[in-house]
């Protein structure tokens, strides 16, 4: 699609967030099941995040951060959004109860920024525990909205919290290992978009959240652009095969975009 066509790319942030499974096995992560009626990957099964706002943006340029402030209000995004959609705190340099959690997402709920819900709560940002794991931006495909997502790791340790659906654009909260949840979506329980399932397919290789940060930190983030390639005379969406995925294709014919 050519630049002059497409809409504008919106701000984006995702967050896999990780617990140890209870059994002991691979770690699980957080899932949620957008609403059907939602313009963006309605039905399918997701990592929580959304938009960059620009309250987030304020927040960030008035912090004194080590990287950029772009980056810094995407890490901001991603906690406020994480809260807002789950209930789950993440990104926070105290250790908030369930109780105390529940107090800050009623704050974020009605007054839609996370600065305010610092203040009140006597809290700091850490952003340093929102790690850095991917970059996509479809932007030469032909989709009703183009968002430029940048996809975070968090850790949350035993996973003994509350969750809280946000029902306007969820309708469902799970925690699940990644092998699982692609289980799942080949026998049709869920159904995942194309960043999605590669992403889930490279979580699926880590035995524990340090596995995940490590690989991480040691392949740098770049930006994710797929493209059509033909393969034995059927077309494919691909990804670049030096962004540490193990599956960088899949035909055409079976992706689910957003």
């Amino acid at each position: 699609m050519d630049s002059d066509q497409q809409p504008a790319s919106i701000p984006a942030a995702t967050v896999i967030v990780f617990r140890r499974s209870p059994d002991g096995g691979a770690p699980q992560i957080l899932m949620i099941t957008r609403h059907r009626a939602m313009t963006f990957a309605g039905g399918m099964a997701v990592f929580p995040g959304g938009r960059v706002d620009p309250a987030d943006y304020d927040l960030a340029a008035s912090l004194d951060c080590a990287f950029d402030a772009e980056e810094v209000a995407h890490r901001i995004a991603a906690v406020r959004e994480t809260l807002e959609e789950t209930g789950l705190v993440v990104g926070i340099t105290q250790c908030p109860s369930a109780s105390e959690a529940a107090a800050a997402r009623k704050l974020l709920l009605e007054g839609g920024a996370l600065a305010p819900v610092l203040e009140a709560m006597g809290w700091t940002l850490d952003l340093d525990a929102i790690i850095p794991f991917a970059r996509w931006h479809p932007k030469n495909e032909r989709l009703p909205r183009i968002f430029d997502t940048r996809f975070y790791l968090a850790d949350l340790g035993t996973g003994a919290v509350d969750l809280e659906i946000d029902a306007t654009e969820n309708t469902h909260l799970f925690w699940t290992g990644a092998a699982e949840a692609l289980t799942a979506a080949e026998h049709g329980e869920i159904a995942l978009i194309f960043p999605t399932r590669r992403n889930l397919e490279r979580l699926a290789e880590f035995a524990s959240f340090e596995d995940a940060r490590a690989q991480a930190e040691a392949v740098p983030v770049k930006t994710i652009t797929p493209w059509i390639a033909e393969r034995d005379g059927e077309n494919w969406l691909m990804i670049d095969d030096d962004a540490g995925y193990p599956i960088t294709g899949e035909p055409l014919t079976s992706v689910a975009r957003g």
